[in-house]
């Protein structure tokens, strides 16, 4: 196993192009911000790791390992890498860290997960995000890809097991709420009407299809970083600041899978099978397999991709709290809302929290982990003592789950 150590998140409610803060100066930040949370010095960390999705389209940066060696001189000479798998790259980041830890090169590593998305107008950031999807071949037709992409999923279920519109507005409801419970969530100041959660053209205007603008998960400038350790490293660190080595939290398991690009064939693919999406459902499988995880019922909480309402709809299932089709179940009983049964998003996730694409997944673990070390603040779920996460990358291409516990 890895052990988490503990990290730092940014508010994501900050427009960093408005504070005058670059894309090297944010890395910078976090990094900081994250040894000094956390009690490491630079020249703790034997290596380094960065999830970012389209940095050279939103700020024109590639190369984004090397902005270690200017956050702090001992970087200097640190092996780096930078990954992408869309809004899964910090997921991916993640496993490429603990491969290494795992394979005993090093002992410690630094994953960030970063993305400056709020420095150009919505539609030039629709078109960077559309990269994700098979470009030149689906849904050319769309003023916004993705929306158009998971109001086709929306439409989908509704096809084969029907779909009330109202579902969805209690999953954004639910986030939104849970969002106000963070510091750091985008939306936490926002303010609702009585009509915001339902299908009103004015408080909630159609953005494509059926997805409108609160099911949206949102544009955010933010970063993201954890560190880990070998346990034995881990171990090391704890006795030297006086706690035993249980109380740090550690990826217990881990699922990654990948699909066809072409969200036709992946639809096409599973007509006759009981999941909309079997890749995601594998996934989920494979990170409780490893965790040693055999039912739904030994997990306290999620922390899952809700870029739209309907993704969320669709992972509902997929994590196995309702059988295929039925995941209006576990909405209108109550189960994803923080004191039920199996509490979704309790971060506020993607609509309530906030969607910097690079960040999310390293967002996710950090989360996950304050979670069950006990350290959520006003959003922490009583007693948690196993957390999974869920992030997506495009339209299920890549989907990475994280088991996370004591």
């Amino acid at each position: 196993m890895v052990t988490i150590l503990g990290g730092w998140q940014s508010d994501f409610s900050r427009n960093w192009a408005r504070e005058g803060l670059d894309f090297a100066g944010a890395f910078a930040e976090v990094v900081g911000e994250g040894l000094a949370a956390v009690d490491l010095e630079p020249g703790d960390i034997q290596c380094g790791h960065v999830g970012n999705f389209v940095g050279e389209l939103f700020a024109g940066q590639g190369l984004l390992g090397g902005f270690f060696g200017l956050a702090h001189p001992d970087f200097d000479g640190m092996p780096t890498a930078r990954h992408e798998a869309a809004c899964a790259s910090g997921s991916v980041a993640i496993l490429a860290a603990s491969a290494e830890i795992e394979a005993g090169r090093y002992d410690t590593a630094c994953v960030v997960g970063l993305e400056m998305m709020r420095n150009v107008s919505g539609a030039q950031a629709a078109r960077n995000l559309g990269s994700a999807a098979w470009t030149g071949h689906e849904f050319q037709d769309a003023t916004y890809l993705w929306p158009r992409a998971f109001s086709d999923l929306g439409e989908e279920y509704d096809r084969r097991y029907g779909l009330k519109y109202d579902h969805l507005m209690e999953i954004a409801r639910i986030n939104f709420a849970n969002g106000k419970r963070n510091p750091n969530a985008q939306t936490r100041g926002w303010a609702f009407g009585p009509d915001s959660f339902t299908a009103d053209d004015t408080a909630n205007p159609v953005v494509e299809g059926m997805i409108r603008k609160n099911d949206c998960g949102q544009v955010t400038d933010g970063a993201a970083v954890v560190f880990l350790a070998s346990d034995a490293w881990a171990a090391d660190y704890a006795a030297r600041r006086g706690k035993p080595s249980d109380s740090l939290a550690r990826i217990q398991g881990w699922g990654h899978r990948s699909a066809p690009i072409s969200y036709e064939r992946k639809i096409r693919a599973s007509q006759d099978q009981p999941y909309v999406f079997p890749q995601v459902r594998r996934t989920v499988e494979d990170a409780r397999a490893r965790a040693g995880v055999t039912a739904v019922d030994q997990i306290d909480a999620v922390e899952t991709h809700d870029c739209f309402t309907t993704t969320e709809y669709m992972a509902i299932e997929h994590l196995g709290l309702t059988a295929p089709g039925e995941a209006w179940k576990a909405i209108e009983d109550g189960s994803i809302a923080m004191g039920g049964r199996l509490p979704v998003n309790p971060s506020g996730g993607l609509i309530g929290g906030g969607h910097p694409v690079g960040a999310t997944g390293v967002r996710m673990a950090l989360d996950a982990a304050k979670q069950v070390t006990g350290k959520a603040g006003d959003y922490q779920v009583e007693g948690a003592r196993t957390v999974q996460t869920l992030n997506i990358g495009g339209s299920t291409t890549t989907t990475v789950s994280l088991l996370i516990g004591r």
